[in-house]
């Protein structure tokens, strides 16, 4: 981590280095561990840490105050709901979305075609974003 860390601030082109503890996608939900491997991170050099799947609040607050960079937190995965007040709250610096956005499109595609195919209607068209909105976000 910290030849990494070393290496990406000697380029010319801005970088970030973000570090992971993937303990909590990966089974082994140990709060303990993931915070001294972000702290280990840390002191290697890295500009955001990161802990997917954090399970509550509580554990996210403890995470954030344990550490001086910046923490991310990825929304929309698991369970649990967050607003972006409460994870600011928390000490949340970072706020990604992942893959959500995508799999929100995906899931209105997959209601309007299972509205269709089991009712027959259309009633999905007036969530629909009008070509004029979509046409000016394009020349945006």
């Amino acid at each position: 981590m910290a030849a990494a860390a070393q290496t990406a601030r000697s380029t010319a082109a801005p970088f970030t280095l973000t570090a992971r503890a993937e303990n909590f996608l990966h089974g082994k939900p140990d709060l303990d561990d993931v915070i001294a491997r972000l702290t280990a991170f840390e002191a290697a050099g890295a500009d955001v840490l990161y802990a997917p799947a954090l399970p509550s609040l509580n554990a996210i607050r403890a995470v954030c105050a344990s550490l001086s960079k910046p923490v991310n937190v990825v929304v929309g995965l698991g369970s649990a709901r967050f607003s972006v007040n409460e994870l600011t709250d928390a000490g949340v610096r970072r706020i990604s979305l992942g893959s959500s956005l995508s799999r929100v499109a995906l899931g209105g595609i997959l209601r309007a075609a299972k509205e269709i195919n089991e009712r027959g209607t259309f009633e999905f068209l007036d969530d629909c974003l009008p070509y004029a909105n979509a046409n000016a976000l394009m020349d945006e």
